[in-house]
Parts: structure tokens; C-alpha cells; sequence
């Protein structure tokens, strides 16, 4: 008999329902059963975004604070996996992804529920994925494994190209001179392949060492110096996020931190990894092999 597979996701674009309808072809064409429920918000988010609209989620998105969805209903009380396509909006989970993990109905089936997580990403999300696992845990899922596909350009590159997508509403090669956005389609297809490892353990009921697959797999690549950074840009974010929230009027306040962000970027990041790398990372090898470990695992 087949195994019931609840994929649940939010996607602006449409890329992670590319990335998730991939993922889960291996387990339809094993004969399991798949159901699919996308995540609408009662407010929905503009896409594309303008600069304002963006920036101004972004104190509630890193103190999570939910907001209300559209009506949804799952077919099971009970599922044999339950697959997450989450973003990382400002190094948290997105608003859409935080509430739906957050109501009620959903916490009823994560209990007692292997999960696997998947996103697609520019290039940070540890911070996301750190907080979904706390989430996960306190509603009492097993989470049995998580994959993590980002663009693989430069970071500048990549910073450029996505926010053409995101405010332009177009996948495509700015002035033709560009990569295309968001995650690379060979890497979408190639997903996959993750997903027929999914599939044998699933039919197994042995989740043990699957993550450790899909890590030789190349599920979840961190390069350093994305981890390095977002590590350290988590707390200032949050420090942001909490003086932005207690004011009356915010829009200075945001315009501020987009510049920040901009400044730290294209300026301050640089110099800091310049300075790590010859002062600091020659003597922390061990330390960051321990970082990548965690980070690219489970518990």
C-alpha cells in the first residue's frame, strides 16, 4: 500500500514548486501518494515586490510574528511524511512559512511525523533552517532530513540578480549581460535524485543515516564564508528588527536599514572576511568544521 505524503510550501515565484514537484516524482512514480497544499496568506504579498513593500516585513518576519492564512484543509489526520518547502526571508523563516508551522491544524500532523525540509535560496539560510528545527521539535516532528539548493554564483552576483527578479517579476538575464536568478534549473531537475533516496527510506520505515546521504549527495552545500556571515548578521538583524518594531513610524527606520544592508554587503562584508581569513580562519579549522557539521545535519 502506499505511503501519504503531505507536501506543504509557500512560493511567490513558482521556483520551490518547481523544486518540491521534483523532489516528490521519485515517490508518485513509486506508487505513493502524494498530496499538496501551497500556503496562501489572507493579506497576500505583492509579487513582484516594490522596495517598500519588502522591507517592511522584515521586523516581523525576524521577531515572528505570524499572520492570519487563507483556509486550507488536509485530506489525513495522519501522514507517513510530511516534505516543507520554506524560504528564508532576512535569515528567518517567511512569514507564511513561520504561520503555517505555527496554526494548529499543522501541528496536529507534525506529531510523531518524520519531515523533511527543503528550500531554494539565494545563499543564507542556516538561520532559517536553525529556527525550523526548534519549531519542528516543540511540535513534537521528527525531522529526518533537510536539503538546501541556493544560487551558486558570487554573492554580488547574485545579489543583483535576485533582486531584479524580485522587483522586476522576470526570470531572465538583466541587460543580457547577467546570469539567469534564483537557483540553477540543472539543479532543480536534479533534485530528484533526492528524492529517490527519500523514497527508500520511506518504503524502509529507516530514517537513520539518510541525512548523511544526502549530504554525500550534495543536499546541503555551506560555504564558509556565507556562514560566516549570516552568523554574524542574525543578531544584528534582530537588533534592527526590535527598534524598528517599537516605533510609531517606521519608513525612516527602514530606508536606514536597507542602507545598512547595502553598506555591509558591498563594504563591510569584505573587509571582515579579508581579515578572517588571514587573522582568524588558519586556527579555527576545527571550530568550523564543527559549524558546517551542525548546521548541515538534523539535530
Amino acid at each position: 500500500m502506499g505511503k501519504k505524503i503531505l507536501v506543504i510550501y509557500y512560493s511567490q515565484s513558482g521556483q520551490l514548486q518547481e523544486i518540491t514537484d521534483q523532489l516528490t516524482k521519485p515517490l508518485i512514480e513509486a506508487g505513493h501518494v502524494v498530496e499538496k497544499v501551497r500556503v496562501d496568506v489572507a493579506a497576500p504579498y505583492p509579487f513582484p515586490w516594490t522596495g517598500k513593500e519588502f522591507f517592511a516585513v522584515m521586523p516581523g518576519c525576524v521577531r515572528e510574528v505570524p499572520t492570519e492564512l487563507k483556509p486550507f484543509v488536509l485530506k489525513e489526520s495522519r501522514y507517513d511524511l510530511i516534505i516543507l518547502g520554506y524560504q528564508a526571508w532576512f535569515l528567518s523563516p517567511s512569514i507564511p512559512v513561520n504561520s503555517i508551522l505555527l496554526h494548529p491544524a499543522m501541528r496536529a500532523v507534525l506529531k510523531d511525523t518524520p519531515v523533511v525540509a527543503i528550500t531554494g535560496a539565494r545563499n543564507m539560510w542556516i538561520g532559517a533552517m536553525e529556527r525550523i528545527k526548534l519549531i519542528l521539535r516543540s511540535a513534537g516532528a521528527r525531522l529526518a532530513g533537510h536539503i538546501a539548493l541556493i544560487d551558486k554564483h558570487h554573492n554580488f552576483v547574485s545579489f543583483v540578480t535576485i533582486f531584479y527578479w524580485m522587483f522586476k517579476g522576470k526570470k531572465g538575464r538583466w541587460l543580457n549581460l547577467f546570469p539567469m536568478p534564483g537557483v540553477a534549473e540543472e539543479d532543480i531537475q536534479g533534485t530528484a535524485t533526492y528524492g529517490t533516496t527519500i523514497c527508500r527510506h520511506l518504503e524502509s520505515g529507516n530514517w537513520d543515516g539518510m541525512q548523511d546521504e544526502l549530504i554525500r549527495q550534495k543536499a546541503v552545500d555551506i560555504r564558509y564564508n556565507h556562514m560566516f556571515i549570516e552568523t554574524k548578521a542574525k543578531r544584528i538583524f534582530g537588533i534592527w528588527a526590535g527598534i524598528i518594531s517599537k516605533k510609531k513610524k517606521k519608513t525612516a527606520w527602514l530606508v536606514a536599514f536597507k542602507y545598512y544592508l547595502l553598506i555591509a554587503l558591498f563594504i563591510a562584508a569584505p573587509i571582515i572576511l579579508t581579515v578572517d581569513a588571514i587573522f582568524f580562519k588558519p586556527f579555527l579549522s576545527d571550530r568550523i568544521r564543527k559549524q558546517k557539521l551542525k548546521y548541515s545535519g538534523i539535530t
